[in-house]
């Protein structure tokens, strides 16, 4: 690892967000922490923990690989780094610091449209370690660009998010307060760059306008995943938002297996991943990998850079720990089999 010591960084995920609250402003923990109840909900982490293993045996895990191939990119484990906006409000490297671990360590980070360094950069400073997220803007003639822009920066995937056709109704800063305010109004935040107007035929175009592979992210009902595969898109990604946007959504962990069972193409899923073993169960359920948020905001805040490694190597190990104890030499033998679901 280099840079600042990632020695400080707590093992427990509870104890890595209190170190990191105690590290930002109080708006940015408020921003990083914020669901669209309040106080902030927990259902994709308990989801998850409902999903308890049932290991083989007499099994030789004498050699365990936890690598995998991501449309031609081998990385190190099944383990990406979600798009999260305002990463420099976490640690003044911002996103080229996450970029950099995520070179150091062998993964893919999707680097977010809001983010505060110009997302062409950290695609240029990781060369083959970035995918691209985007919201189809508001101004569809900006589109093409922007997709043409993500080939010539080196990114390697699109990633659509879906989700947010406007903005959620949160707590914090979105809920009217004032009685000569239009609900609605607030509710859309206009002038917004959120785009109310996207159909699958606005995918169908995107797909055209690149010859980089294009997810779409977001999805919760397995009639998306037809109809992502069936417009174009070469993968999903079963995400709520960090429960950010719909108070109530479902965690993903209880709809992912349903997903991956209608999906074509590559399945990655987010939302409360925060152990290796989370991770295995991801993979049980159907997808191919996993996506992780919060996680790394807590350790770049703590430790920047080098905390970003240190949660990866830390996960990839918890991973590949979960596999031999299991009866699995490798990612690809996670099978359902492996869990059983204890309300």
């Amino acid at each position: 690892m280099t840079g600042e010591t990632g020695s400080a960084l707590p093992w427990d995920p509870l104890e890595m967000a209190a170190a990191a609250r105690r590290k930002l402003t109080a708006g940015a923990a408020t921003y990083f922490e914020t669901t669209a109840q309040f106080p902030p909900t927990h259902h994709n982490e308990a989801a998850w923990a409902k999903w308890r293993f049932v290991p083989r045996v007499a099994r030789d895990v004498a050699s365990v690989s936890t690598t995998i191939d991501l449309f031609g990119a081998t990385i190190a484990a099944p383990i990406l780094l979600a798009p999260c906006a305002f990463a420099g409000h976490a640690h003044p490297g911002g996103e080229l610091a996450v970029a950099a671990a995520a070179v150091t360590t062998a993964t893919t980070y999707v680097v977010a449209s809001t983010a505060t360094i110009a997302p062409d950069e950290v695609a240029r400073a990781a060369p083959g370690r970035c995918w691209l997220q985007c919201y189809v803007p508001h101004d569809e003639q900006q589109l093409a660009p922007t997709i043409a822009g993500a080939a010539d920066a080196g990114f390697a995937a699109v990633v659509v998010t879906l989700d947010a056709p406007v903005g959620s109704l949160r707590r914090d800063g979105y809920v009217p307060d004032r009685r000569d305010v239009d609900p609605l109004v607030r509710a859309r935040q206009r002038p917004s760059p959120l785009n109310p107007s996207v159909t699958w035929s606005t995918i169908e175009r995107i797909v055209g306008l690149t010859s980089l592979p294009v997810l779409v992210k977001g999805l919760l009902h397995p009639d998306d995943a037809r109809a992502a595969h069936e417009h174009g898109a070469r993968g999903v990604i079963v995400s709520n938002h960090g429960e950010r946007q719909l108070d109530g959504v479902v965690p993903t962990a209880v709809v992912l297996e349903t997903i991956a069972s209608a999906a074509s193409g590559l399945v990655l899923v987010d939302g409360g991943i925060r152990t290796g073993r989370d991770v295995l169960r991801a993979l049980c359920l159907g997808a191919h990998a996993v996506l992780i948020g919060r996680p790394y905001l807590w350790a770049l805040a703590i430790a920047g850079q080098a905390g970003v490694e240190e949660l990866l190597v830390r996960l990839q190990l918890e991973f590949e720990n979960a596999l031999a104890l299991t009866g699995c030499s490798s990612a690809g033998e996670a099978d359902r089999g492996l869990l059983r679901y204890v309300a």
